[in-house]
Order: structure tokens, then sequence, then C-alpha cells
């Protein structure tokens, strides 16, 4: 089983948002080390609580500080930029980081409406071109021209398709699994984002349309989880209570920095919110490192993939941390004994 890191640049209340940034460029690093196989970074616009807005400069700072791990977005927002402008920033990454590089491409907004329109004016039609523009991706990013033209940097002539970056669709409902199962292209599903709701079906339509392609001529699919691990099982739940207490807050639309458990535990939980809590921690993979595990690879097992993506929040960044440390030990990844 492979592991691999989704990170969301989170803002932690009492800290500028400016260190969000600043830490996941640490958390690659620690991450590779751990032996990770992936790190992925998020895109997100005008949210005070996820303020990775800018993937593909993440990206860069982190190929510089990194020398194994695979670096990729989950995911370029492709509707609001042209595909060549992205084509050649990838293109540039690729430079910086041969083979290492994932273009994760997504269609949704990863904000509201209103801001959008202010990236891209004509964003509500550029939504419907998202298959066009991610035909126009696996041209431009594979090195060859398209409508006479090219993304540059090229790689060299004697490259393999393996050294291009690798193309990925991701989603959390069946339009996205269809597109890529018809573009031959590798799947991620956003489970944590659905609490797993639609991901055998997604899945199930993904493998069963698959078209193969020359680089793919086999499915290639992994979901991203949202896991916390600790010592102890009251130490997880604990600090699972920042991620708890702003998805409630969410609900009622309010998005704010991350917010510390011990006050949180102090405060507590109304009613009204205990009963939402129910559902939302039986489907958390929150608990110690050998019952998350266990829980993960039923998970895997059932779903018939060998690689997860894993989103961990956490106030201290010691926690997270210490969490990605844990479950590396415990699927035995190449660094975690180090």
């Amino acid at each position: 089983m492979k592991l691999s890191v989704l990170d969301q640049s989170v803002s932690l209340a009492g800290a500028g948002e400016d260190a969000a940034i600043r830490d996941t460029l640490d958390l690659a690093v620690h991450c590779e080390a751990l032996g990770y196989e992936r790190f992925w970074c998020s895109e997100h616009h005008n949210l005070h609580t996820i303020v990775g807005s800018a993937p593909e400069l993440l990206l860069a700072a982190i190929a510089a500080r990194t020398t194994r791990i695979r670096l990729g977005s989950a995911g370029v927002m492709l509707p609001h930029y042209s595909a060549l402008k992205v084509a050649e920033q990838f293109r540039v990454l690729d430079a910086l980081a041969p083979g290492r590089i994932d273009l994760g491409v997504g269609r949704a907004p990863g904000g509201d409406m209103r801001t959008a329109r202010a990236l891209n004016p004509n964003a509500a039609a550029a939504a419907e071109d998202f298959p066009q523009q991610v035909q126009a991706l696996q041209a431009w990013v594979g090195g060859q021209p398209l409508h006479g033209i090219a993304a540059h940097p090229r790689p060299p002539e004697n490259a393999g398709p393996e050294r291009a970056p690798q193309l990925w669709v991701l989603g959390s409902s069946d339009y996205g699994a269809q597109l890529a199962a018809h573009l031959g292209l590798p799947y991620a599903f956003a489970y944590f984002f659905m609490d797993g709701q639609g991901v055998e079906q997604a899945l199930d339509l993904y493998r069963s349309l698959y078209r193969p392609s020359p680089r793919h001529p086999k499915p290639q699919a992994t979901i991203c989880v949202w896991a916390l691990v600790d010592e102890t099982d009251e130490e997880a739940q604990h600090h699972a209570l920042s991620r708890e207490r702003w998805r409630l807050d969410r609900e009622r639309g309010v998005f704010g920095a991350l917010q510390p458990p011990d006050g949180i535990a102090r405060r507590g939980f109304n009613e009204v919110e205990q009963q939402r809590l129910v559902p939302m921690r039986r489907k958390a993979f929150v608990g110690t490192p050998a019952d998350v595990g266990a829980r993960l690879r039923t998970l895997a097992a059932a779903l018939e993939l060998d690689e997860l993506v894993v989103n961990t929040w956490a106030f201290d960044p010691a926690v997270r941390r210490r969490s990605y440390a844990l479950l590396a030990r415990e699927f035995n990844l190449a660094g975690a004994a180090r």
C-alpha cells in the first residue's frame, strides 16, 4: 500500500496566513523523508481557512527542497485559466523536478461563484469547456504541439512519456470519473469531501468505462481521505476537535482560521451540534495508528486501491507531523523507521 499526502495550507488562529504557506513547505520535506509517494497541494479562493491559492507556486518552492517525492496539484481549478498557461506552468515545474510532477485538475470553482467570476468573467461558460481544456492539456504537458502552438519548455527529445507531468482528473461525482475514463487518465475521488458518499459508483463507472491510453493502459485510481492518528485514541479525538468545530461552523456559512482544541473542549458543543457529530465521527478516520490503519486497509481492499491520499488537519503543526509519521510507521513506508 502506498500513501500520499494532500495539503491545503490551513490557517491557524493567532498566526498569520503566510505561516500556513511556510508550514506546507516544511511538511513536504517531512513527508518525503517518511517515504510518502506524492505530495499534492490544493487550490482554494476567498476562504479564510484554506489559504493555498496558487499550488503551482508552492510546488516550485517544494521542488527546490525535495529530491524524490512526486509533487502535484489537487488540483488546479481549470475553468479559471487558459489551458495553455497551465501547461506552461507545469512544463516549467517538470524542468525543475524532472519526472516528479502530477497535474491534478478539477472543474469546481474552489470557492464561491462571485470569486470564480473575479478570476474568470466567463466562469460559468468555461466550466462547460472543461473536457476540451483537459484534452488540450494532455497534448501540451506531454510536449506535443496543438493548433500549431507548443508549451515551453519542451522535454528532451529522448524523454519517455513517463517524464511528462502526469495528468489526473479530480472529482467528487460521476462526472469526473466518466471524463477520466473516456480520456484514459488517472482519477482521484474526494472521499474526505463527501464522507465517502458516491465513491463506489464513481470508481465502478471509471473502471467499467475506461478507455486505455498509451501512457495509462490500465485504470489508475485513488481516493483522498481525512485521517488523524496519535499515540492514544483520546489524544487523537482531542486534536480532531479543531476540524469538527470547523465543519460545524462551515454548515452555518462561517469560515475562519482553525481553532485550538483546548478551547473547543472547554466550550463544548450544544445539543444540536452533538447530534451532528455522531455520524461525522462514525465516518472519521481518527484514533490510534493500528485502528486507523486497519480501517484504511479495509477501505482500500473494498475499493481495490493500492494507494491512498491522506489529508490531515491539526492546530499544532507538531501533532500533524506526528500523525503522518505514525501512519508511515503503521504502513511500513520506506523512511518511517528513521
